[in-house]
């Protein structure tokens, strides 16, 4: 049976992807290369970036009553994974949609302009948050070790990815970034 938690937990990650990779092909059209130097080692980079649709992908199959969950889950803790999984995908929207043509899989191989309006008053990384939101909410909807274990890994990466993508800021846009650091958290 079809309920209103498997459609919020089905369609929110595939409008997500629908946005992205359609973002991706306007990008193209307009001569953009939305997919920037990954800012660590090239394979973990691509690894962790697809290993977060597997995890949001374990997360639609428990919607979907196809369990991988090794333990009952309980109702509240079902409650804080869609709290989670709706927060972290209206980050990703909206940190997506405010970026706009700044946006890049990786550093900019071109120039693109700083961002620090809308959720970026806010946190330096809202997409970020959104995407450990999203992580964090698949661990806890399916408790399943090996989701919990590349989950670690995802969130890890990530962070690794935060950190070398903000000394590329700091090249690019020099003391306007390093005063925006100092007003701005890196997360929350």
């Amino acid at each position: 049976m079809v309920t209103i938690e498997t459609v919020v937990v089905t369609v929110l990650p595939i409008i997500f992807l629908i946005i992205l990779f359609g973002g991706g092909a306007l990008f193209r059209r307009k001569n953009i290369d939305m997919d920037g130097k990954p800012p660590i080692n090239k394979v973990l980079f691509y690894a962790s970036k697809y290993s977060i649709i597997i995890l949001w992908g374990a997360m639609v199959l428990q919607s979907w009553g196809i369990s991988i969950a090794i333990v009952e889950i309980p109702a509240f803790i079902t409650g804080i994974a869609l709290i989670l999984w709706i927060f972290g995908f209206l980050f990703l929207f909206l940190g997506r949609f405010e970026l706009g043509s700044s946006f890049r899989l990786g550093t900019p191989r071109e120039d693109t302009s700083l961002r620090v309006d809308g959720l970026y008053r806010f946190s330096r990384n809202p997409m970020y948050l959104g995407v450990y939101g999203t992580v964090l909410a698949s661990v806890l909807y399916t408790l399943n070790p090996i989701v919990m274990f590349l989950g670690v890994c995802v969130i890890a990466i990530h962070h690794k990815i935060v950190l070398a993508e903000e000394e590329h800021m700091k090249k690019v846009f020099g003391q306007e970034y390093r005063e925006y650091c100092r007003r701005v958290r890196r997360y929350i």
